[in-house]
């Protein structure tokens, strides 16, 4: 019976001390094992939101891009609108311009043809020279006051430069200042077809840009949405009609 409780109390001890040795070792192994994937994982997270992150930067960059241009596109539609009214004003002030200068021509005709008949005879005195040059100097002015003669005409017939003859009969002078007029309106048509042929050419390469632009929006809006398919576009060479009377062309501005 000692023997027995001897043994026993010498060998627990031992027995519990390698159970609690083992018990750590496997603990410790428990530990490693459960530890090893959380550190792991991160590097696995990183592998997968690696590809995710360029992804989603594209997809910004591309709305962002869309907005810009759309914008763009936008501001560019406006400038061609008003490109198209400056030209569309251009274009009535050369139907204006050329009005007045047909009107002029008619006068001039008329003028020269009654020009073309003798001259009345009247006394060449002073008095009547003086009263010629009356007569001149008040018809100029009235057709400067009309818009018909420019300021530097004025001059002239002051001056009796450029043709003006005072001395001539008021016949005479009619033809001439006829002339002044025609020719002076012919300059300003001239002026004003140069300015509409400059403004069509504006108009037009503002609604080329905005159709561009426009064109390209869409595009680019198309792509930020993939799920839906791009329209077909318009051909590079193929005009693209704008709003209004897009579509009246200028014509070559009469030379009279």
């Amino acid at each position: 019976m000692d023997i027995v409780l001897s043994r026993f109390l010498t060998e627990v001890p031992l027995a519990a001390a390698i159970w609690s040795v083992l018990l750590v070792v496997a603990l410790s192994v428990l530990t490693v094992l459960v530890a090893r994937p959380a550190r792991d994982r991160p590097a696995d997270a990183e592998a997968i939101a690696r590809p995710v992150a360029p992804a989603a930067q594209a997809v910004a960059d591309l709305r962002r891009y869309a907005e810009e241009v759309a914008v763009a596109a936008a501001g560019a539609a406006q400038t061609a609108r008003r490109r198209w009214a400056a030209w569309m004003a251009a274009q009535d002030a050369a139907e204006q311009a050329w009005q007045a200068y047909d009107e002029a021509e008619t006068a001039a005709r008329r003028f020269r043809d009654a020009g073309a008949l003798p001259t009345p005879r009247t006394p060449r005195t002073p008095a009547e020279y003086a009263s010629r040059e009356r007569w001149l100097h008040h018809a100029a002015t009235a057709a400067h006051l009309r818009g018909e003669l420019s300021i530097g005409q004025l001059c002239d017939v002051f001056a009796r430069r450029g043709g003006w003859d005072p001395r001539l009969h008021p016949v005479q002078q009619e033809v001439v200042l006829a002339r002044a007029v025609r020719d002076g309106r012919l300059a300003r048509y001239r002026a004003a077809a140069e300015r509409e042929r400059a403004a069509w050419r504006d108009a037009d390469l503002a609604a080329e840009a905005a159709r561009a632009l426009a064109a390209e929006a869409y595009a680019a809006a198309q792509r930020v949405r993939p799920g839906r398919s791009p329209a077909p576009r318009a051909a590079a060479g193929q005009p693209v009609p704008a709003t209004g009377h897009r579509l009246a062309r200028w014509r070559p501005a009469r030379i009279g």
